[in-house]
């Protein structure tokens, strides 16, 4: 079956070429290089596949890079760097990240090309593997239960793929009523021959509505079929594989985006006893629970070895801290309403300092880049419902669910002889709930800080009417590729923050990436986003 397998770049456009034979199509192998045909003839060599699609979530290929070296597109680091330089509360202090700060990117910016490459580089494997796991079942290879397990983790990764290329390439679910405006292409079909290729070529985008729908089909699939990683224990859970939990907690996710806070409450419920927020709120990060994976709050993130990360120009910890080229932005680390003594200031925990510059320390081993990407702990399921409560006027469980992610970080939440107010939240602490949502959108900005979650809100937030960020767009942010000054991280002192980077409209066209040029050129029929013709 000579070159059977050659395709997949750019939602299956394969980078823009129309013939299985061209040079530039790469070969879609996984990681033991068993084509697809034979990948799927035993119970090894489906497991060995299956491997090859986690390692396509956290590897990526970038530009020229070879098989299994990349950028960590999508979810292996990319996802992190890119949501937060699309934000205001880091500093892109080299060039490396400039074009995303600034957004000056177009439609062949290989930063915005290959997160949509890889994005359905990974939902191509997603789909052969639902495909090829289908018929090894059928033929008596592995049994329904593990076919099923396996198909499961893989309407997942679909899933919250999908999910992550909308918040770059497709408005908001409120930007028009009913959502009808353009989405992406929903790939749900395995593209491995020429055949394939053109038909999926041709596919028209979705509307951002449609693809919420395919997106929570799939979620709720892999909920009911996989069987991996679902102990209540979490010393017996596997937090770098995709588990029934970590669905869940993705629909509280997308409910969210979708402004159903009803069942961002329902979902998030189902994990109340399976999941815990830990008494330190560094405890995710430590070296001795595993970097993200062992530890009572992490639901699911993206492992790394020593032999397999996104290496020197990608792995968080080589790119936020061995290498300092992000920085926080003193617009977060000087906002009053993150306590000065809040342990999230922590130097040598949270905080890594250098030359007086504050940079996270969430992500530490740059000798292996061994630290696994946090796709979402159970601390953002808490906020998650938080607001949800708040923007039903549910102020008290509101209340309760930030306080319960804020106070383990406060030094004197509660009252004491020697400090008799307290630093935690009273429901006299907020005038209205609109007030109370605010607090529970700056928590995030605070506890999710270099995990990738800025960019997702700040999209999300648009035409909010209690969000700060609703009429902004893209926010002001500091100078890129400058470091900032020291005195701009000493707090109690006088400083103040000059945004030379102005804020970008959401109505200006810049607020969303252009679809890559390479797949319009295979594709035109798919529409360029407004404003990127």
């Amino acid at each position: 079956m000579k070159n059977i397998i050659k395709t997949i770049l750019l939602s299956v456009a394969v980078l823009g070429m129309s013939s299985c034979s061209e040079d530039k199509i790469l070969d879609l192998k996984p990681v033991n290089n068993i084509l697809s045909p034979d990948a799927f003839t035993t119970p090894t060599l489906i497991e060995s596949y299956m491997n090859g699609v986690y390692n396509a979530a956290a590897i990526g290929q970038y530009n020229s890079t070879g098989a299994n070296g990349g950028r960590g597109y999508v979810w292996g680091a990319a996802y992190v760097e890119q949501g937060e330089c699309r934000g205001e509360d880091v500093v892109n202090m080299a060039t490396f990240y400039d074009l995303t700060y600034s957004s000056t990117f177009d439609a062949t910016s290989a930063n915005n090309v290959y997160y949509w490459v890889d994005g359905y580089r990974l939902i191509n494997r997603c789909n052969l593997m639902i495909e090829g796991t289908t018929d090894a079942v059928a033929k008596g290879i592995i049994t329904k239960a593990a076919g099923d397990d396996y198909i499961g983790q893989c309407k997942f990764l679909r899933a919250i793929t999908h999910l992550e290329l909308l918040t770059y390439f497709a408005r908001p679910y409120n930007d028009t009523p009913g959502a009808t405006h353009a989405g992406i292409p929903y790939r749900v079909v395995g593209v491995n021959t020429q055949a394939e290729i053109d038909s999926e070529t041709v596919k028209p985008r979705n509307t951002v509505a449609d693809c919420y729908t395919k997106i929570l089909a799939d979620l709720n699939d892999a909920e009911t079929l996989i069987t991996t990683g679902n102990s209540t224990a979490f010393a017996s859970r596997v937090v770098g594989r995709a588990s029934k939990w970590a669905a869940i907690a993705f629909k509280t996710r997308l409910y969210l985006q979708k402004r159903d806070w009803a069942n961002v409450i329902v979902e998030g419920n189902k994990l109340t006893g399976a999941f815990a927020l830990t008494a330190d709120p560094y405890a995710p990060f430590q070296n001795t629970t595993g970097r993200n994976t062992s530890n009572s709050e992490s639901i699911f993130s993206i492992q790394h070895a020593a032999t397999s990360n996104p290496g020197v120009n990608a792995a968080l910890a080589s790119m936020l801290k061995d290498r300092a080229l992000v920085c926080i932005s003193p617009i977060i680390w000087r906002d009053a309403d993150w306590k000065t003594d809040d342990k999230r200031r922590e130097e040598g925990k949270f905080i890594y300092t250098a030359a007086g510059i504050k940079y996270t320390n969430k992500y530490t081993d740059v000798t292996n880049r061994t630290d696994a990407a946090p796709v979402i702990r159970y601390a953002e399921v808490v906020l998650n419902m938080a607001e949800a409560q708040a923007r039903l006027s549910n102020s008290a469980p509101a209340l309760t669910l930030l306080n319960s992610v804020r106070n383990r970080s406060l030094a004197n939440p509660f009252p004491t002889a020697g400090n008799p107010v307290g630093q935690a939240y009273t429901a006299a602490s907020f005038a209205t709930d609109a007030d109370l949502v605010k607090a529970i959108l700056k928590e995030r900005r605070i506890e999710f800080l270099q995990e990738g979650r800025r960019w997702t809100d700040i999209h999300r937030l648009q035409k909010d009417p209690i969000a700060s960020v609703a009429t902004n767009g893209v926010p002001a942010k500091v100078a890129s590729a400058a470091t900032p000054p020291t005195a701009a991280f000493v707090l109690g002192n006088s400083f103040a923050i000059t945004t030379p980077v102005a804020a970008i409209p959401y109505d200006d066209f810049r607020f969303l990436w252009p679809i890559p040029q390479i797949e319009m050129n295979t594709n035109p029929g798919l529409g360029q986003n407004p404003g990127w013709n």
